[in-house]
């Protein structure tokens, strides 16, 4: 039997993501159902180092869950990586007598759950809050979907004066080391071409590609770039193909942070709720069997993955999308 949890911690961290809020009042209505005294900590594991931590009630977390963002607020926290500073953050949390913990983020936020996990007594509950969907063990990320549907939505207007101008416009969009951004608002959009960081791009494909176009008078064209494509992103693309298209009418277009921000979509609000739900009921169990784990939710069930499997893990983009791609484009 595992020691009965009475009193949670709730924080989020690293990039913030649509739907947050959302997980966030889920964990504390939750909590507060079973009986359980509930805090905020702020910052992230900064504010468990800080002592940054705040009493939850019910209207604590009242008219959050349309708004984008992070109420808790978020930071990356160099010294929670030292054992001092962990140890330093876990006698914070036995001071308000916290017994279990609900990280909302990314691997990042996973691995330092992992490490905190091991080290002491508290079971912690990782919940995948990432706009990237870069983490194994879950159809979706929350976040994902808000911010694949903004940059769907800023393409579509995009693509309107590409057409009046017949241009060639080079979209970049957020995704350092995963491209699911760029895949779904590509195919979404009817991109000609979509660069990915998963797949080492061609730029002499691409080049004969958009000379084939242009010798049907196939004038506007649309490619979409994740900012940490192997070539270098949208500006070196962009740089290549005015050289060797002289008569292209190129233009960049960085969609950059505003990807991040806005009012979560329905999925994000269901998927946070059902996510932080979870977790709670989680930390519950009389066993602990799913202590120290990432819920996700595969094939519309709730998934429980070990935390140092989370962090190995990534999400694969499979050879069929890109497969979707060419066909699509052509």
């Amino acid at each position: 039997m595992s020691k009965k949890v009475t009193n949670i911690g709730v924080l989020t961290s690293g990039g913030d993501s649509p739907g947050m809020n959302a997980c966030i009042r889920a964990v504390v209505r939750t909590g507060l159902y079973h009986s359980l005294e509930m805090f905020g900590i702020m910052r992230g594991y900064q504010g468990m180092i800080d002592d940054d931590i705040v009493p939850m009630h019910s209207r604590s977390v009242a008219n959050i869950i349309q708004r984008g963002g992070t109420i808790l607020k978020t930071a990356r926290c160099k010294e929670f990586f030292e054992f001092s500073g962990r140890k330093k953050a876990y006698e914070n949390l036995k001071k308000h007598g916290i017994d279990g913990l609900v990280i909302i983020g990314g691997d990042g936020s996973f691995r330092g759950a992992q490490k905190f996990a091991n080290e002491f007594d508290i079971p912690c509950i990782g919940l995948p809050g990432t706009i990237d969907k870069d983490i194994a063990g879950t159809d979706f990320t929350i976040g994902f979907d808000t911010a694949v549907n903004t940059a769907v939505e800023c393409i579509d207007k995009i693509r309107d004066t590409a057409d009046a101008h017949d241009r060639l416009f080079i979209i970049e969009v957020m995704g350092r080391d995963a491209g699911y951004i760029a895949l779904h608002s590509g195919i979404a959009t009817g991109a000609e071409h979509i660069l990915i960081p998963e797949r080492k791009t061609d730029i002499e494909d691409v080049i004969s590609s958009l000379e084939e176009k242009e010798k049907r008078k196939k004038l506007v064209n649309m490619i979409v770039v994740a900012e940490g494509d192997d070539f270098g992103g949208a500006n070196e693309v962009a740089k290549v193909v005015k050289e060797r298209l002289a008569t292209a009418d190129v233009r960049v277009c960085i969609l950059g942070h505003i990807q991040r921000g806005g009012a979560p979509s329905c999925i994000d609000r269901l998927i946070a709720s059902r996510m932080g739900y979870a977790a709670v009921e989680a930390l519950l169990e009389p066993t602990g069997m799913h202590h120290n784990h990432m819920i996700g939710i595969l094939n519309n069930r709730i998934h429980y993955t070990p935390l140092d499997k989370a962090i190995k893990a990534k999400q694969k983009i499979s050879d069929e999308w890109m497969k979707i791609v060419k066909i699509l484009a052509s």
